[in-house]
Parts: C-alpha cells; sequence; structure tokens
C-alpha cells in the first residue's frame, strides 16, 4: 500500500508524503521547513524519520524549505543532475545528502521503487516521480505544459496520480496576469490548463489509474469547482469510473492510498 498527504498545494508552495512499508518520502519542500516540520507532526511522521526527499525542480514554491529542512532532517536530496548543482551552489552545506538521478532512473529504498521521469517545465532538469510498492502504484505529474512522451510512459498503469489542473484557459485569458507571464503558463513549459489534464487523465484511467487528485490548482486562475468539473465530465463522457479530488492549497490533505486494485470502465 502507499499512502500519499499532500501538505500544500499551490502556486504559494507545494510538498507530499509519500509512505510505504514503513518509508517516508518527502516530494518538493515548497513552504517553510516549520510549517512541513508541523505537518509530518501531526502525521504522527517527524521530519527526523524520513527515508528520502524527492525535489521536482528548483522553483522557489517547491524548495523554500529545504535549506533549512535539510539541517535538520539529513535525509539524502535526491533530484536530477542540474536541480541538485543548482541547490549545492544555493545550499553548499548539503553536498553530502545530494543524490543525483537522470530521467528514467530508478532508486530502490527498501521495497519502494522510484521512477523519474522528465517534464517540461522552464527549470533546467524538471522532473517528477512515479512509485511503486508490491502491486500498489501511484505518481506525480506537476509543472509541465505538455505531458511529455516519458511522462506518459512512466505513469501507465498508476492506480493512484496526483495530476496539475493549475489553470482554466479562459479565466487565464480574461485575468489580471501581465500578457507573458500568461504566454509563459499557456506555453509547452508552463502549466497544465484543466482541459489538458483532463484529456491525459482519460488516458490514464484507460491504462489502470483509479483515483485523481488534482494538484497546484492556481489562486487567481483555477477553482476547484472548474477543475473537478472539467475533469469529471471527461472522465464521466468516455465511461470510467474513477474517483476525482482537490488537494487543499495550504494545509494537510486527507490520506490518499493506493492498494493496488485495477481501473472499471
Amino acid at each position: 500500500m502507499i499512502t500519499i498527504h499532500t501538505l500544500a498545494s499551490g502556486s504559494e508552495g507545494n510538498a507530499a508524503l509519500v509512505c510505504a512499508d514503513g518509508l517516508h518520502i518527502l516530494v518538493d519542500a515548497g513552504i517553510s521547513a516549520r510549517r512541513i516540520e508541523n505537518a509530518l507532526k501531526s502525521l504522527g511522521r517527524p521530519a527526523q524519520e524520513l527515508s528520502a526527499i524527492f525535489i521536482t525542480h528548483t522553483h522557489s514554491d517547491h524548495t523554500a524549505g529545504l535549506r533549512v529542512l535539510s539541517k535538520h532532517t539529513r535525509a539524502p536530496i535526491f533530484a536530477s543532475p542540474a536541480v541538485c548543482a543548482a541547490l549545492l551552489r544555493q545550499m553548499p552545506h548539503s553536498a553530502g545528502l545530494l543524490r543525483p538521478m537522470c530521467p528514467r532512473d530508478t532508486r530502490v529504498l527498501g521495497s519502494l521503487t522510484v521512477t523519474a521521469f522528465a517534464t517540461s517545465h522552464d527549470s533546467a532538469g524538471s522532473m517528477d516521480y512515479r512509485f511503486d510498492c508490491g502491486g500498489a502504484s501511484a505518481g506525480i505529474l506537476t509543472d509541465t505544459g505538455f505531458v511529455t512522451p516519458e511522462a506518459e510512459a512512466a505513469l501507465a498503469g498508476v492506480e493512484l496520480l496526483l495530476l496539475e489542473s493549475n489553470h482554466d484557459i479562459q479565466r487565464l485569458h480574461n485575468g489580471s496576469y501581465p500578457y507573458p507571464l500568461k504566454q509563459r503558463i499557456l506555453s509547452d513549459c508552463g502549466h497544465l490548463s484543466n482541459d489538458a489534464a483532463a484529456e491525459f487523465a482519460c488516458r490514464m484511467a484507460a491504462a489502470g489509474t483509479r483515483r485523481f487528485v488534482l494538484v497546484h490548482l492556481s489562486q487567481e486562475n483555477n477553482t476547484p469547482a472548474l477543475a473537478l468539473d472539467a475533469m469529471a465530465c471527461a472522465l464521466r463522457s468516455a465511461g470510467y469510473d474513477a474517483a476525482v479530488t482537490v488537494a487543499p492549497r495550504g494545509e494537510c490533505s486527507e490520506a490518499y492510498i493506493a492498494e493496488g486494485a485495477p481501473c472499471r470502465k
């Protein structure tokens, strides 16, 4: 069984805890170390018990708390070579903790296998991750302008997927963001829209995904209702019976669980 809690999800900060067979993996540290440590403590998983930290990319909403946290936990930090190099410049004390891994690499931690895959974002070396433990599988896909072939191949068949559903396209076009920022978000190195996420979810449901958790929603350019409606309509129209949830923005989520059961159509 794999259990995931998001500790925060959105443009203001992102972090998630992945637990499997006694292992506790933090994915990203985009809120303060104090908030992360308090959230972990509330889940009965103190920061000192972290088995590893996996970082997707260097933007501050994914790394803001890492420098302080790494002094408190001493857990190894896995990321792409480009991200490791950037982190080393930002926090030289972490040299002994950094563990570079490339897209398509796997790391086996006890009974948990973590597979990295490339994403398309305006941050060098951006990657996301798939987790497998026994018959259970889960994945995280966030901060990508489109679904890369590597991401689609790596995530095929996961039971549980945390999937970026960043913005409603019309709301973004009509909103107050400066034009260059709108173009960045809409680009192939930006973020997935509700429609793009829903389209990909249908392909994932066909491959076996039973539960979707929508993450990294823009506070200004999206709402939980818009993201849920786009996803639910697409899945329903395609005939898939898959659960859809939106991760809370600034607090710990419920437990999202993968147990190894197939999707039903």
